[in-house]
């Protein structure tokens, strides 16, 4: 299990959001950015199909123009679609203790990052015309959000966000993990894409099969493990002594001695996530506080749009 640097494990710790505030903004440019690439909907893929025409209204999106319809008939129409799936986008971020986590190195706390993952694919969502909801794993001053479409959707999400904290012990509890994602497993339905952010730490036993059986039925699962850089390459040397987040385990050891079998057990957490979630039809990414956040939020469209396919 990693260890993590000497705080109280009982305490409750506010988002240190560091050079990622604020999140609101930040969250709207690692959108913009990605509009600028390739990739712009989740509503891309199968499951939307062409449900003819109708004559054109004023306010209707113009990008439904059908410039056919206008050379043969001379009428303005808008072109139609039929959704056989739901378009939801489900967020769940993990707010146990563990995620406070940050470094020297990092911009901010395992917990800031992911939000603000989670708040530029709202918005992304959101100007897309899919519904976002929100839910949590552990945390104080936590809210979780049905699914939402429109203008407040985003402002909904980033207000939840902002207002969480980091707190509780992921492993406490083997029915904890599935209490937390129940309202997700409860409403989505197939075709919606569940995205999870967490460091994958102190998680209860069946944490992974719980969220891998999420992506049954024509759901899409996308797990997200963020890190801090000192996490990833146990960024200290010499003798140290560290004490979990999670729980009350106090490691006394030489980093540089121990740095290999750490960095062993560390992939081996990753590669058992990614075979059970692939096996799933999902996708596992690994990314760290450092990462460019607009290239993160890329590569899960990315991974969506492959699991669709």
């Amino acid at each position: 299990m990693p260890a993590r640097t000497a705080v109280n494990p009982t305490s409750a710790f506010p988002i240190a959001w560091g050079a990622l505030a604020p999140l609101r903004l930040r969250a709207r440019a690692v959108a913009e950015g990605v509009y600028a690439g390739t990739h712009r909907s989740f509503r891309k893929g199968a499951g939307i199909e062409f449900g003819g025409q109708r004559p054109y209204v004023p306010g209707d999106d113009l990008r439904f123009f059908d410039r056919r319809a206008l050379l043969r008939h001379d009428k303005l129409m808008v072109r139609e679609f039929e959704t056989e799936t739901d378009r939801a986008l489900w967020l769940c971020l993990d707010a146990s203790a563990s995620m406070s986590f940050h470094g020297d190195r990092a911009p901010g706390a395992k917990l800031a990052y992911a939000g603000l993952l989670a708040s530029a694919l709202a918005r992304i969502a959101v100007a897309s015309g899919d519904p976002v909801g929100l839910a949590w794993i552990g945390g104080v001053g936590v809210h979780g959000l049905p699914p939402m479409a429109g203008r407040e959707a985003f402002d909904r999400v980033v207000g939840c966000i902002e207002g969480a904290g980091a707190a509780g012990d992921g492993a406490s509890g083997e029915l904890a993990f599935e209490r937390a994602l129940g309202p997700t497993v409860r409403r989505a339905r197939r075709g919606s894409v569940i995205v999870l952010f967490s460091d994958l730490i102190d998680l209860p036993a069946r944490a992974l099969s719980t969220f891998a059986s999420l992506g049954t039925n024509g759901r899409i699962v996308v797990a997200v493990r963020v890190l801090d850089p000192d996490e990833r390459d146990l960024g200290f040397h010499g003798t140290v002594r560290l004490r979990a987040l999670e729980g009350a385990a106090v490691v006394e050891a030489d980093a540089d001695l121990v740095r290999d079998v750490y960095e062993q057990r560390l992939a081996a957490i990753g590669a058992a996530w990614s075979r059970e979630v692939e096996a799933r039809g999902g996708r596992m990414i690994d990314v760290t506080t450092t990462d460019d956040a607009t290239e993160v939020v890329r590569k899960i469209l990315s991974a969506v749009a492959e699991a669709r396919r």
